[in-house]
């Protein structure tokens, strides 16, 4: 271990920074480190300090985690934040109702008073990270068992965080960077009483729909903007109207100046997930095995969403966050796919894995470390692909999408089991569970589950191996033939979990006898067991396996490339990528320019199809070229694409011009480099973000809230017409 660690160490002193220009998503502590200068050399007029900084206010503490999965920055010193409408899609959607449908409509508090607030949703702000590899590995030797040596680094890692909050009202955690290869402190201050400002229509926010998404050009206004409120000294609170809008140490200010090719950009945000460094049986397994079949099965789930959301407006409501969340994954899947064929993704993972065991073999010392990696991989990989794909696929069928009473009735379970023992605390899950039900029937509507049921139902059938079939679903298959639309409505007018009525009642007289008699329970039930019983155990032993090769393997690679920058995966800490707005050839003859306009919104306007009815709003404002200070040419920018590496999380990053100013939001990236979550592609790789001039116009001219735009801090001389 320490070995490792010293090589390391090495490695890092002994790199340079000249090694890659835009892949890679950088520690904002390090930037000084490793990427100022190279940065600099591309057209960045600030400081790492200016980036990230304990001793003053710096751009870090602008950018927030915004809910679980996305990222948000403060707009003004009054707590203000911009995010993507996205992710403020849910929140919005909880809002709406078919009297006041913030979705159709839009919503623009005209006041502090009219913001809406958000249980649940918190924003977290870093405070500082810190090394901390040397205290987590304090007292290990490469002698010890992998039991001993994690009882160890779990005690060091308790010591560590419970020093550094200390007396404060921060929250800290140690997370493991290089898969494991090194350790840094994350200190946060968590935010949450969160409030819904502003958001466009969804005609705007989500224009193009799931047809655009992940695709370049684009037209989509996706912004939204909420507000962090504070106790009276500025502190963390729970939500109260006593609460004052929060002060920010450094907000962002937002350039009206434009964006043209070739210009200076950096985004800043919280990316979740990469396998940058991963074997290429991992990439097999997905693009082979598991992106296929799920792709087809959220396919047939989003044209039955889609197809009942069209004709009715309360359907729409209901099942748009889940059609939404499905198709998100769904196209990027697609993009994986295709992209990895076209870069020959697997053939060129294995390529490396040729020189690099020609690089192992010719020294005996790396030969004894890391000669059986790839072997073992290959080994761990023969089961573990099937599975994975099992218990992913289970999930598909019988979780909140699929089979959707089965979701309902397998949160009573718990329920069912401290009833029949007599176990103290019942009303309690009981209440909890008349929570879970009221929010499922929310977004139910009887109709569509059905149509979801016999299609994943049938799937399941086609795509999972009878061996791994649950019991329950054999024997119904067996009843009906295989033919669910058969017995479909006999199952849902029978069971209690298909009527929030019949399941209020349950609650009322709880008795468990019936539960468990109930359909959708034993089907639930039956997959939870198969994959307790078969599958659980075995992954957690496979990925146990897989996390101590892949950190070995990672060492190994790091080792061979001694003479380039690594960067870590991402794994939802703040990192800093940059490069330049670009556009990019995505196929022969076919050249993509960096910047879309409002003339594309209206040459794509159709109102027969939902997700390309303009607003008239918009359509007047075009006409009447009344763009304020914001547009360029006579026309109006809306979107841009740059080639910063980016990944889900980094939905609603800010976007950084040389000066730091806020030229963008970022929300996607193009289909054609989508793979660059496990291998960058720097000819088609680029991230996609609302031009902030689009933004502010929506704000301004669209919503009539003006009163925005003068919190913000404005700077720079709008684009002049070359």
């Amino acid at each position: 271990m320490k070995l490792k660690l010293f090589t390391i160490a090495m490695l890092f002193a002994m790199a340079t920074p000249a090694a890659l220009a835009d892949e890679g998503m950088w520690i904002p502590v390090l930037i000084e480190k490793y990427n100022i200068k190279l940065m600099q050399e591309n057209g960045f007029k600030l400081t790492a300090e200016d980036i990230y900084s304990i001793n003053r206010a710096s751009m870090k503490d602008a950018v927030v985690l915004f809910g679980g999965g996305c990222t948000g920055e403060f707009i003004s010193d009054k707590g203000l934040i911009i995010t993507n409408h996205h992710c403020g899609y849910g929140y919005i959607q909880n809002h709406s109702t078919l009297e006041h449908d913030y979705l159709r409509d839009g919503f623009w508090a005209a006041s502090n008073a009219e913001e809406l607030a958000n249980p649940g949703l918190s924003v977290t702000i870093l405070k500082y990270m810190e090394d901390v590899t040397d205290k987590v590995l304090k007292g290990v030797t490469d002698d010890m068992d992998k039991e001993k040596r994690d009882e160890i680094i779990n005690a060091n890692i308790t010591a560590i965080n419970e020093e550094a909050v200390r007396g404060t009202h921060y929250r800290s955690s140690v997370r493991p960077f290089f898969l494991g290869n090194q350790y840094f402190l994350i200190v946060n201050e968590i935010f949450r009483d969160v409030r819904l400002v502003g958001a466009p229509p969804s005609a705007i926010g989500k224009f193009g729909g799931d047809t655009d998404n992940w695709v370049w050009p684009r037209h989509t206004g996706d912004f939204s903007l909420f507000r962090v409120y504070a106790d009276k000294e500025n502190k963390p609170a729970a939500y109260s109207e006593e609460n004052l809008p929060y002060k920010p140490a450094y907000h962002f200010p937002v350039s009206i100046a434009g964006v043209k090719e070739g210009d200076f950009t950096m985004v800043f945000g919280y990316p979740g997930r990469t396998q940058e460094y991963a074997p290429s049986y991992h990439i097999s397994m997905l693009k082979d095995v598991v992106y296929p079949k799920t792709v087809e099965i959220r396919g047939r789930k989003i044209s039955i969403m889609e197809q009942a959301m069209a004709n009715d407006p309360l359907i729409r409501l209901k099942y748009s966050g889940k059609s939404f969340g499905i198709a998100n994954g769904w196209k990027r899947s697609i993009g994986e796919i295709q992209s990895l064929d076209k870069m020959n993704g697997v053939a060129r993972k294995q390529a490396f894995e040729k020189e690099f065991m020609e690089w192992v073999s010719a020294d005996p010392e790396r030969l004894r470390r890391y000669g059986k990696i790839l072997d073992e991989y290959a080994e761990i990989y023969g089961s573990y692909t099937t599975n994975y794909f099992v218990n992913s696929y289970t999930n598909e069928v019988f979780g909140s999408t699929g089979v959707e009473p089965a979701s309902l009735a397998g949160a009573f379970k718990r329920a069912v089991e401290m009833a029949s023992g007599k176990e103290s605390g019942l009303d309690n899950e009981l209440k909890r569970v008349q929570e879970y039900a009221d929010g499922f029937f929310r977004n139910y509507d009887r109709n569509v589950s059905e149509k979801l049921f016999v299609a994943v139902m049938e799937l399941y059938g086609k795509n999972i191996d009878s061996e791994w079939q649950t019991d329950v679903y054999k024997a119904l298959a067996e009843s009906c033939r295989g033919d669910f639309g058969m017995v479909a409505g006999k199952l849902f007018d029978e069971s209690i979990f298909t009527d929030e009525n019949r399941v209020r009642a349950l609650i009322g007289n709880f008795d468990p006898n019936v539960v468990q008699e109930d359909i959708f329970y034993r089907l639930a039930v039956s997959a939870s067991d198969l994959i307790a019983s078969r599958l659980t155990e075995e992954l957690s032993v496979a990925n146990a396996m897989l996390a101590e090769l892949n950190k070995l393997y990672m060492a190994a690679q790091m080792e061979q490339g001694v003479d380039k920058v690594f960067y870590p995966d991402a794994n939802s800490t703040l990192r800093l990528a940059y490069g330049k707005v670009m556009g990019y050839e995505s196929r022969d003859a076919v050249y993509h320019e960096h910047q879309t306009t409002l003339k594309g919104v209206m040459e794509k306007d159709n109102p027969e199809i939902y997700d390309y009815d303009v607003p008239d709003r918009l359509k007047e404002l075009y006409e009447k070229k009344d763009f304020g200070r914001y547009g360029f040419n006579g026309n109006m920018p809306v979107c841009f694409i740059a080639n910063n590496h980016t990944t889900g999380g980094n939905s609603g990053s800010p976007v950084l011009n040389a000066e730091g100013h806020l030229i963008g939001v970022n929300f996607d990236r193009a289909w054609e480099g989508v793979a660059s979550d496990m291998m960058y592609n720097p000819e088609q790789s680029r991230n996609i973000s609302i031009d902030i001039r689009y933004a502010l116009f929506l704000i301004e001219k669209f919503g009539n809230a003006g009163y925005l735009i003068d919190e913000m801090t404005i700077v720079g001389v709008p684009q002049q017409t070359p």
